[in-house]
């Protein structure tokens, strides 16, 4: 039993630190992406830079990409393991009693993350890995802006990433506060920690949102 405890303990803290470790990159995307609004040069510029730095492109980038699948897969995991523990079945389960929304519906918002995420590398990833390294295209520092505009002419498209911002928001919510408990941060900053991740939670999804609809009414 006590083997059990200290694996299911070492996979939240997994799973903690690297949902951590995605909502630091998550600040950064988004910082990267709101120069796009008021700045189509100086996006350009740092995108330029991220699409052509051999430590971006070839270290940290396939770090990041090991990050979301671990963090999922972790959080299937975790999810099987849970519902495998319930061994005793409550005879009136009052869910909004016990738990939030939220937090009983992780996997569910977790999904619909990890398909905009798919969305997401079909849309910018895979046309940018095909156009340097597929089709050995010659580099073109002016490009990124164009390209990002375009994504968001289609309204399809931009009404699916509000939408899947909405999710990440909800997942965020709830994933972004419990990690701090996760990582055993549990001090006298740990209300000030939690009012941080619940207001990070709400203005970064709508940030990006504040991004696709701009790109989108202004193209």
């Amino acid at each position: 039993m006590g083997g059990l405890i200290k694996s299911s303990i070492a996979r939240k803290v997994a799973m903690a630190l690297s949902g951590l470790f995605l909502v630091f990159f998550l600040l950064q995307h988004f910082s990267i992406n709101f120069t796009s609004v008021f700045s189509p040069d100086l996006f350009n510029e740092i995108s330029h830079f991220m699409g052509t730095n051999p430590v971006v492109q070839f270290l940290l980038q396939p770090i990041l990409i090991f990050a979301v699948v671990f963090h999922f897969v972790m959080g299937f995991v975790l999810e099987v393991q849970n519902n495998k523990a319930r061994a005793v079945k409550y005879a009136k389960y009052k869910g909004s009693a016990n738990a939030p929304w939220v937090s009983r519906n992780m996997i569910y918002s977790g999904l619909v993350v990890l398909a905009f995420l798919g969305l997401h590398f079909y849309d910018f990833w895979v046309p940018e890995i095909v156009y340097k390294y597929v089709e050995t295209n010659p580099e073109v520092p002016t490009r990124y802006y164009e390209e990002l505009v375009h994504k968001f002419e289609n309204p399809l498209r931009t009404w699916l990433y509000v939408l899947s911002f909405v999710f990440l928001a909800l997942h965020l919510w709830h994933g972004f506060a419990s990690s701090f408990q996760s990582v055993g941060f549990n001090n006298k900053y740990s209300v000030g920690a939690t009012k941080f991740a619940k207001a990070f939670a709400v203005i970064i999804p709508l940030g990006f949102v504040f991004i696709a609809i701009v790109h989108h009414f202004n193209h």
